[in-house]
């Protein structure tokens, strides 16, 4: 008999999407026969990983015969430090995926409902619907996250609501009015996953202290190694939300779930404060560089908070496509559900400089 994988599946699998990545250089690279592409597809950190962290990886592959600490204890402690928490509040996972995807799992059920604001971070909806759980969508509105449309769609069966400040793909946050008015709105068994993997880069006149409202609100924040550490390819992200939920995540995690270099990394980089400083300070720079060369091409874009850019571009399929013909990698908006749109990571002044060149020749 035919072996049909189909009739064997958990529920919630067959009605997931895949996640789509952005390309490789590699591999537009081999397809264009390029010499040299730039890619500003991924947010990743355009100057690279923290310095303290690559000192440090020497003596990390030294070990990589014994198993990683289970527990993460030294980074725990160190991040408890870091954002002035208890170190039992927080939870280190294998990137902020492995954390969405372990707090999903610890609270989730079949037939949950789970609130996304559209368009955002996709796998939002992925352990989402892996889970069983219902996903109701509230479409931005005016590319803000409309708080109050969340609010009127709570029912009983609301379990997990998933907010992004700064959001992907529009890089606009979530004011501390509005965060604290919201939040003191919400029923107390309904728990709101703040992801701020990009927190890092707001400027600090529109800063929000989210730290502060963890204590009186079912709050649990997400933040990542990824991005301002430049450590996407080792995989590191953490939450910090009551410790007793924090607890049964750590019931629910595979047991080694974040290797030994990737903790090492980790903790050097976190100390690394002139390697965080060049970074943010190269972000706000570039992104106002962009920003003058996409009035001087009369585009529509939205003031952003991150390290990327969302900008109309009209065909965004078709500049994407013929951007990366030309060596240049951008995300493409349909990803988003707005197909006029690009998204672009915010890179150095002269990937910049060859970006809007090359996209000016490109929409002409």
């Amino acid at each position: 008999m035919l072996f049909q994988p189909k009739k064997i599946l958990r529920k919630g699998v067959i009605s997931l999407e895949p996640y789509i990545p952005g390309r490789s250089i590699e591999d537009v690279q081999k397809e264009y026969g390029l010499d040299s592409v730039i890619k500003l597809a991924s947010n990743e950190n355009v100057i690279g990983p923290s310095p303290l962290a690559i000192s440090d990886l020497s003596f990390s592959l030294s070990n990589i015969h014994r198993y990683p600490d289970s527990s993460s204890k030294l980074l725990r402690d160190s991040l408890g430090n870091f954002n002035k928490v208890d170190s039992d509040t927080i939870f280190i996972g294998n990137g902020g995926d492995d954390v969405l995807s372990v707090l999903s799992r610890t609270i989730l059920n079949e037939g949950d409902e789970v609130i996304l604001p559209t368009p955002s971070f996709a796998p939002y909806e992925h352990v989402s619907r892996l889970m069983g759980a219902i996903p109701i969508f509230i479409p931005l509105e005016n590319f803000d996250i409309n708080l109050n449309k969340i609010l009127e769609k709570l029912t009983i069966k609301t379990k997990l609501i998933f907010l992004c400040s700064p959001n992907n793909p529009t890089g606009k946050i979530i004011s501390e009015n509005l965060l604290v008015k919201f939040l003191r709105s919400l029923p107390e068994n309904v728990l709101v996953l703040l992801d701020e993997a990009y927190v890092d880069f707001v400027e600090d006149d529109k800063s929000v202290n989210t730290i502060s409202m963890l204590k009186e609100n079912s709050l649990f924040i997400l933040r990542s190694f990824s991005k301002i550490f430049g450590l996407a390819g080792l995989r590191v992200g953490y939450g910090i939300g009551n410790s007793e939920l924090v607890s049964y995540m750590d019931r629910v995690r595979e047991p080694f779930n974040v290797n030994s270099v990737a903790q090492s990394a980790s903790l050097s980089a976190l100390n690394d404060t002139e390697f965080k400083n060049k970074v943010i300070k190269l972000v706000q720079e570039g992104r106002e560089l962009l920003y003058g060369g996409f009035k001087r091409l009369g585009l529509n874009y939205i003031e952003s908070q991150a390290n990327f850019i969302f900008v109309q571009v009209g065909d965004g399929d078709k500049v994407s496509k013929d951007l990366m013909s030309r060596g240049i990698i951008v995300r493409p908006g349909s990803f988003f559900k707005n197909k006029d749109w690009i998204r672009v990571t915010v890179g150095n002044s002269k990937e910049i400089k060859i970006f809007l060149e090359i996209l000016e020749e490109t929409l002409s």
